[in-house]
């Protein structure tokens, strides 16, 4: 998107994620970037701890400047600006290894996004990469970020979208046991997530007639129900309400996310979650995001974990966040030119 598109934007609200992780780390390689004002043009904040930020930069050798940040303070180029959450660490954190502070500053870190954006002084929640352990540890009752999103936002319904420039996958079924998916499998759940998608890549991603896969749950989509017959009982019958030159399937999902990245669709349809990710992340390990649809605000997310055995080791790569940082703009200027709800700093 254009730097004349973004330019009167609202500043996106980053959430530094576990401080032990490679969070703090990529914050710091994005921003220190010569090229970053250029090639991301909208403003960023940073939600999450000073004194991590800056261990994190010192490991770096970095000299970037991090200093406090307060909504409606303007954001200038050249520097990290940060909004402190809680009282700065007192002691040094020990990358990889989580301890109880660091699920509390996780949790405050998604819930003072939420409030920055709710009062217009961010357009979008850009986030790192936490620990479902010690989010759950310091008493937030979550499987993971789009959980709690939901709870912050009182959004009921909610999708993961794993969006990459070859592949987009949207999720049915999300943190469960395998054995699970197939009871939690419905016909209204599937034909809900494909009119979401349906909306997603309309509104947001600007395509006016999309074409959407829907994968089977079965080897060889049940092969005619030798495999299941989760296909022509629960699959099918979702497909139904929809026009079949948009929505398609249920494929057999070894060669549907090929096709897909391809070019013959724009997303596809996954029954759980490794069934979509596993494809999603050979493609797209570096590059991809993470995008929670069914929010009354815009939230991408980097597609990868806290990656504890490299935290503090100058391994981490910033590509992630930087893609997440540009899809949540682009996301934002498109809702608001279409006039469709957004964020309300939008």
């Amino acid at each position: 998107m254009s730097t004349a598109a973004r330019e009167d934007l609202a500043p996106v609200a980053i959430t530094m994620g576990c401080p032990a992780g490679i969070g703090p780390e990529i914050i710091c390689r994005l921003f220190g970037r010569e090229d970053f004002f250029y090639l991301i043009p909208g403003r960023a904040v940073v939600v999450g701890d000073i004194a991590v930020l800056r261990q994190a930069a010192a490991k770096l050798g970095m000299g970037l400047p991090i200093g406090k940040w307060q909504p409606g303070q303007p954001v200038n180029s050249g520097r990290i600006p940060v909004l402190q959450v809680g009282p700065p660490r007192s002691e040094p954190v020990h990358w990889g290894q989580p301890d109880a502070a660091c699920g509390l500053v996780m949790g405050r870190c998604i819930e003072e996004a939420v409030k920055l954006v709710s009062a217009h002084a961010c357009s979008a929640i850009v986030t790192c990469p936490i620990s479902k352990k010690s989010l759950q540890a310091a008493g937030y009752p979550y499987p993971g970020h789009t959980e709690m999103l939901a709870a912050l936002t009182g959004s009921p319904r909610v999708r993961m979208m794993m969006a990459g420039p070859r592949l987009k996958v949207i999720l049915v079924t999300i943190h469960v046991a395998l054995r699970q998916v197939p009871e939690l499998l419905s016909v209204a759940e599937i034909a809900d997530c494909i009119d979401m998608t349906r909306t997603a890549l309309q509104r947001d991603f600007g395509l006016a007639a999309p074409r959407i896969a829907v994968a089977g749950l079965n080897p060889h989509g049940g092969e005619n129900g030798l495999f299941g017959d989760e296909e022509e009982r629960i699959i099918k019958p979702a497909l139904a309400p929809f026009a079949a030159d948009q929505v398609s399937g249920p494929w057999p999902p070894d060669t549907i996310f090929h096709q897909a990245a391809e070019g013959q669709y724009d997303a596809v349809i996954a029954m759980y979650h490794d069934q979509g990710l596993i494809p999603f992340k050979l493609l797209h390990f570096q590059d991809g995001v993470n995008v929670t649809l069914g929010l009354p605000l815009v939230r991408t997310s980097v597609d990868h974990g806290t990656a504890y055995d490299i935290a503090g080791k100058n391994l981490a790569d910033p590509s992630s966040l930087a893609a997440a940082l540009d899809m949540a703009q682009t996301i934002v200027a498109n809702r608001r030119r279409g006039g469709g709800p957004c964020s309300p700093a939008c």
